[in-house]
């Protein structure tokens, strides 16, 4: 959680971090509050904001003197789908606008695999792995590929190894060729195929099988 005055303004708040560091200008605190989308409720109490816009006015706080690397320790922590979606835009222009490097500390892999490019896993205080977010689900990844269709009925009896998940899905494993000859072999047998995709690993199964369950990643 930011440490905010609660009975001052947000802009209060800045001038008095401001005050801690040589020329920083009113114009770049101007800046700094547009660049968090708080133009409208700058001048209001603390108090009154949410807490979506205390955490956008702790982040103002903490690039008010251009950093190079901004460190965030669970931000979306208490926050809500709206919340998350505007905290998760503002780290993403942070980084393109301000050419800043952002490493988030988190245990929601969910969201943090929706826009983090890189990752640095540690279990009981040694680095386990780093490389692309990319990188580290491929390697994870187990080839499979889903097949949805209008009927898994006896699917089994004419592609082998396939693995029912449901009443019109079924995953199976095989190189490119080979799965076309499946959707070939599914098709004259009269099956209709809607869909036929790869199996995405998530960032949270390729992390669990990295570290067994110990649960502490740092995102950058």
């Amino acid at each position: 959680n930011p440490d905010l005055y609660m009975y001052l303004s947000g802009y209060k708040n800045l001038q008095l971090i401001a005050n801690l560091y040589k020329n920083i200008t009113k114009e770049r605190i101007d800046e700094v509050v547009k660049l968090v989308g708080l133009e409208a409720r700058i001048n209001d109490k603390v108090s009154k904001y949410s807490l979506g816009m205390r955490q956008r006015l702790g982040i103002a706080q903490a690039i008010l003197h251009k950093p190079n690397l901004l460190i965030l320790d669970e931000p979306t922590n208490g926050l809500d789908p709206e919340g998350i979606k505007e905290l998760r835009e503002l780290i993403i222009k942070l980084a393109k606008e301000e050419k800043m490097g952002v490493m988030i500390s988190s245990h929601n892999l969910a969201e943090l695999d929706n826009f983090c490019n890189k990752v640095c896993i540690i279990k009981n205080g040694e680095v386990l792995e780093t490389k692309s977010i990319n990188e580290l689900k491929a390697e994870e990844n187990h080839q499979y590929t889903i097949f949805k269709i209008n009927s898994t009925n006896k699917v089994n009896e004419i592609i082998e190894n396939a693995v029912i998940l449901n009443k019109k899905e079924f995953k199976t494993t095989g190189q490119e060729k080979e799965i076309a000859e499946k959707v070939k072999k599914l098709v004259e047998n009269n099956y209709e195929v809607y869909e036929v995709r790869k199996e995405e690993t998530t960032l949270e199964e390729a992390f669990l099988k990295k570290t067994g369950g110990n649960k502490f990643l740092f995102i950058q």
